[in-house]
């Protein structure tokens, strides 16, 4: 696996980061101090967060005055996305040749 899914993958493994994100997604831009609100850890903690979110490139910043917004990065997830698809691919493939044995079974 490359790093990138294995950076979001890590990410998005610890809870509060996940809610975190999930928020951003939801309600889109915020401020560290609107996410501290709803987080339940501290103004630091959000921030150590919000870092790791960054470096795996899911969440961007922009500074405005002595405020720092946080937003989702559009297409965050493909890495993690076409992971998937290809297990998806895989699944399928199994699922038909279960059925396929299943049918052969019945007669």
């Amino acid at each position: 696996m490359q790093t990138v899914e294995n950076d979001i993958f890590k990410a998005l493994a610890d809870p509060t980061r996940r809610a975190i994100f999930e928020r951003l997604a939801r309600d889109g831009e915020l401020t560290v101090r609107a996410l501290t609100d709803h987080a339940g850890v501290s103004q630091p903690a959000v921030s150590k967060h919000l870092r790791v979110l960054k470096q795996a490139r899911l969440v961007n910043d922009r500074h405005e005055g002595r405020e720092t917004h946080y937003s989702v990065q559009p297409l965050a997830l493909a890495p993690i996305r076409d992971w998937m698809s290809h297990y998806g691919a895989f699944w399928s493939e199994r699922f038909d040749q279960l059925e396929s044995l299943l049918k052969r079974m019945d007669q």
